[in-house]
């Protein structure tokens, strides 16, 4: 089943899920990228799109930074990709 969900996306390709139902409110993001910056990572809040369980394909799209990345955006999602052992579409036009 496609899904979509938001996701914080540390710059290591670790995420957790702030919204998936509805979107996540200010105070969470904020509070996030505190705690991505207090761990000694930067990250991003991010749209996932796709099979979320399981081996389907799935999409990660950027919506705005959050905390200083000591990476790019595109090896934070290689690495998300590779941590998953999932299947990624290519991003969207």
């Amino acid at each position: 089943m496609r899904e979509r969900r938001w996701i914080i996306l540390a710059d290591d390709g670790r995420h957790v899920t702030v919204g998936r139902h509805s979107d996540p409110c200010e105070d969470d993001i904020i509070r996030a990228g505190e705690a991505l910056r207090a761990a000694g990572h930067g990250g991003w809040l991010a749209i996932l799109e796709g099979v979320y369980y399981g081996d389907g394909p799935v999409t990660i799209m950027q919506v705005r930074e959050i905390a200083s990345p000591t990476t790019a955006w595109g090896a934070a999602v290689e690495s998300f990709h590779a941590l998953r052992g999932g299947i990624a579409l290519p991003p969207r036009p």
